[in-house]
């Protein structure tokens, strides 16, 4: 599946470039990256930042980095993992020190959450959060995604959240 470009009001989801990987390898580096199992090495974060990617040819989903409208300020990453290492397709958000508090997170969620139910054969999505990670948290619920306790996860702490598929 082609890697889509998504606009919103205020931001571009785009394809990820070579060029994107100092400021990510940076934020995984951070404490930024601890609800993840962070911080990562840049050799944990290349493979990490090459996933990504991956998932796109893999799986027709994957990782879109975030820019600002109409600056072209890159402030995160969204993206759709899935594969083996997941126990469902997860959705999940990761903006770059000092974007929080703006709502460019749940902005660009939200819209590459309709754009996976709009394009891929999904009634469902989770987003997995640390239970420390109260911005996250907030990011989930003001998506309307609902606390799942049943559902599978990874690490056994996190919590998940789920997104259904709104009807049309």
């Amino acid at each position: 599946m082609m890697q889509p470009t998504l606009q919103t009001e205020r931001l571009t989801l785009r394809p990820m470039v070579a060029g994107d990987f100092p400021a990510y390898a940076a934020a995984m580096a951070s404490s930024r990256a601890a609800g993840m199992g962070g911080p990562f090495d840049a050799r944990a974060a290349w493979g990490m930042f090459c996933h990504d990617i991956a998932c796109w040819h893999l799986f027709g989903h994957g990782a879109l980095m975030v820019e600002t409208r109409p600056a072209g300020q890159t402030v995160g990453q969204v993206g759709l993992n899935g594969g083996p290492l997941f126990p469902e397709p997860e959705l999940g958000w990761m903006l770059f020190e000092g974007y929080e508090g703006q709502g460019f997170a749940t902005e660009a969620a939200g819209a590459l959450r309709d754009w996976a139910f709009e394009n891929l054969p999904l009634e469902t999505l989770v987003s997995y959060t640390d239970p420390d990670n109260f911005s996250s948290i907030r990011v989930a619920q003001r998506l309307g995604a609902q606390l799942d306790p049943d559902a599978p996860r990874q690490d056994p702490s996190d919590l998940v959240w789920r997104h259904a598929r709104r009807m049309q």
